[in-house]
Order: structure tokens, then C-alpha cells, then sequence
């Protein structure tokens, strides 16, 4: 149990930076209600539920019937041929020189469930993981190994390194061979990549003072082209979801969506 926004809630923590909300105690899983708007987002409990996404780095919101207008649908594709943009584990807004405090990913209620998983793990464990597990033809790479030396106790560092062995691994490995170069990154990072439950909500941590969380459309078993597979929607939060006196950022929004099309470049 956990008490917070003046409520008492079912919690558990999978792993040290995941925090899962499967309601309000006393209340059955389809007697839950919208408590994400009514009570985490509401104005009066917003900032210290920020505050507690933050400090924990990934926080799941189960059982969540919500309908709210802000969400839409996420973009990009993967093909059997190559990796989408997506599939690398990233930072929203890394094309640019502002990032959205928070990323909301949601599974809604639907027909179809979704079986492409979706991995979540603290930036300097992925950059971590990304590094020990190259192969070692490509782990012998002169630059990388200069880069990394560079990056030892310095995480402003991380994401040139992040972004150098990135390209190596997309130039040099096949599409299946890159992506299960991925599959043993989620391990070794010990990255939440729990199965998507249907009215599920993923509320990630992208950009604070700290260390911050990365995601990626994550394929644990051979992509399949053509099967049938749940969407996600997305928002983010922060910039999104506006109190009294606040306006939105137009322009920053349309460079996130200009992004979420492929933008991001590495």
C-alpha cells in the first residue's frame, strides 16, 4: 500500500526504477475509474506526482480506463528490412535542444493486444549495456574505444558515445542481427520490457537534473511483418496538459511531432 494525493493506493516496484499503480485500494481492477486525471494529474496533486515520476524514473498506471483528447497515435513503422528510428533506444526530443520532461505511453483498451514490447531503462545502464555487448569486431573500434575512455564519470558525455555506437551497430549489422544486438542490450541493462496490459499508461522520465530513463519499441522475437498488433498512443504530459495562465507551445510541439515522423537523427 501506498498513500499519496490524499488516497491509498495498490503499488508495487518491480525494479528499483519502476513504480506500478494498479489502483485504489478497495476497489476493483474494473471499478478503477480515470484516476490518472482525477487524482495523479489533478491540479493540486500534478507537481508532486511529477515530482515522484522523476525520482523514480518510470511509473505504470494500470487498470486506466481514459479517454482523455490529448493522446495520439504513435507514429513510425518497423519493416523487416531495417530498424526504425524507434527501435533504438533514445530520448524523446534528442533532435533538438529541448526535451519534454515526461513521455506518456499508453496501451488502450481495444480488439487486438500488443505484442511488441516496449523497453524502459535508466540512460547511463543503456549506454552501459550498449558498450559491453557489441560484438567484438565492432567493440574493437578504435573510436568507440577512445569515446568510451572519454565518457568514464562523465555523463555529458553519454549520448555521443550513445549515438557513435548506435551508428556503428546500424552500418555494420544486419536488421535481425542488430535487433537481437538489442534484445541482449534490454537484458544486460535490465530494462522493464514487461508485456503491454490493455488500459495501461507508461509515464517516463526523459529529461530532469538527473539520470533519466530511454525507451525503445523493443522486438523480443523475430518481427513478424503483417501480423496484427495493438496500437500505442502517446503524449507528453508536462507540456501538454496545461493548468489556468498556461499556454501551449505550439512550436515545440510541432518540432516533437515533426520528430516522432523521423526526424531524430543520430
Amino acid at each position: 500500500m501506498f498513500d499519496f494525493g490524499g488516497q491509498r493506493w495498490m503499488v508495487r516496484r518491480p525494479k528499483p526504477f519502476v513504480l506500478v499503480f494498479e489502483g485504489l485500494a478497495g476497489l476493483a481492477a474494473d471499478q478503477q475509474g480515470d484516476y490518472l486525471h482525477d487524482v495523479l494529474l489533478a491540479p493540486t496533486c500534478r507537481e508532486a506526482f511529477y515530482d515522484l515520476i522523476d525520482a523514480t524514473g518510470l511509473v505504470v498506471c494500470l487498470n486506466l480506463p481514459t479517454s482523455h483528447p490529448s493522446y495520439r497515435d504513435v507514429r513510425g513503422r518497423s519493416s523487416k528490412g531495417r530498424l526504425s528510428q524507434g527501435e533504438y533506444y533514445h530520448h524523446d526530443g534528442c533532435s533538438g535542444p529541448q526535451k519534454p520532461r515526461f513521455v506518456e505511453i499508453r496501451c488502450p483498451y481495444q480488439n487486438v493486444t500488443r505484442s511488441v514490447a516496449t523497453a524502459v531503462a535508466p540512460h547511463r545502464e543503456v549506454v552501459a549495456a550498449m558498450l559491453r555487448m557489441l560484438p567484438d569486431e565492432l567493440a574493437g573500434s578504435q573510436a568507440i574505444i577512445d569515446c568510451a575512455a572519454q565518457a568514464e564519470g562523465n555523463d555529458a558525455l553519454l549520448d555521443p558515445l550513445q549515438g557513435l555506437i548506435t551508428r556503428t551497430v546500424r552500418r555494420n549489422l544486419e536488421a535481425e542481427a542488430a535487433r537481437e544486438y538489442f534484445r541482449q542490450v534490454d537484458l544486460a541493462a535490465d530494462a522493464y520490457f514487461e508485456p503491454w496490459q490493455l488500459g495501461e499508461s507508461r509515464l517516463i522520465a526523459n529529461a530532469n537534473a538527473g539520470i533519466t530513463m530511454q525507451h525503445r519499441r523493443a522486438y523480443q522475437q523475430v518481427n513478424r511483418v503483417g501480423v496484427a498488433n495493438g496500437n500505442l498512443l502517446k503524449r507528453w504530459p508536462n507540456e501538454e496538459l496545461l493548468l489556468p495562465g498556461q499556454t501551449l507551445d505550439t512550436a515545440f510541439l510541432d518540432a516533437m511531432c515533426s520528430e516522432e515522423d523521423g526526424a531524430c537523427q543520430r
